[in-house]
């Protein structure tokens, strides 16, 4: 079996239903992942590594109290440092919210959350998903840009550092750097996606961004995190189809 931090997504979810890998397991591998990386390449702002490993224990506690909550059951995700979290700094990658903590969690981390998944930190960005670039290195170039403004979540999954992270999307920041970093990203549809708790930067044109390693795990992650939310007034009430049913269609 490979290192735990080698794993997609499913795989890793898959694993963890079976019983073949332990949420600590996981957590702990990621974590030694970014110790061993991060210092050069510079992807996150926020790690609580104690909150990380509490939440992998309890998500592992949970199999054996009915099962998994959900499809992501023990998976840590990453999240570009726009997304409010309860409790943990959202700065935005600029001074002027150094010390910003919400006491809220953004829909889509709820939605995490609610999926069975662990947050596992904060991926840096360019200053109000915008502005002046982030630190973050491009794996495979340390003369290559990296790209923005989704920068640390896509530097985070094409090093193996997380499996999926959330990015967003006004004029091309989940699509140039998933393209930069050699990953997957998807923008969806205006609207499938809650920007509930996401500092915006174009409410007409905002999306959620998901980054990730394969086509599957993007579809994965879209099915936790799509739906209809009041609190977003551009996000409509509409099914959500099966998305691992209809990857494999193609009708266009």
């Amino acid at each position: 079996m490979p290192e735990p931090f080698q794993l997609s997504v499913a795989e890793a979810a898959g694993g963890i239903r079976q019983g073949n890998l332990s949420p600590v397991e996981l957590a702990r591998s990621l974590l030694a992942r970014i110790d061993a990386l991060d210092p050069s390449l510079k992807a996150w702002v926020t790690i609580d590594r104690e909150e990380v490993l509490s939440e992998a224990k309890r998500r592992e506690d949970e199999l054996g109290q009915g099962g998994p909550k959900g499809p992501i059951h023990g998976v840590p995700v990453g999240l570009k440092d726009i997304y409010y979290t309860a409790g943990m700094l959202t700065a935005c990658g600029s001074r002027i919210n150094a010390d910003f903590v919400p006491d809220y969690d953004a829909t889509t981390v709820s939605r995490i959350k609610g999926a069975g998944g662990i947050i596992l930190g904060k991926a840096v960005t360019t200053e109000f998903a915008m502005s002046d670039p982030s630190p973050a290195v491009n794996p495979w170039n340390a003369a290559h840009t990296p790209g923005g403004s989704s920068s640390g979540s896509s530097v985070a999954v094409a090093a193996r550092m997380c499996a999926a992270a959330l990015g967003s999307q006004t004029g091309g920041s989940t699509c140039r750097p998933a393209a930069y970093n050699g990953i997957v990203g998807l923008k969806p549809t205006y609207g499938r996606i809650s920007r509930y708790g996401v500092v915006p930067v174009s409410w007409s044109l905002d999306t959620v961004g998901i980054l990730v390693r394969t086509v599957a795990d993007a579809a994965v992650m879209l099915q936790v995190l799509a739906g209809h939310d009041p609190q977003d007034p551009g996000c409509p009430d509409q099914p959500v189809p099966d998305y691992l049913e209809e990857m494999g269609r193609l009708n266009g």
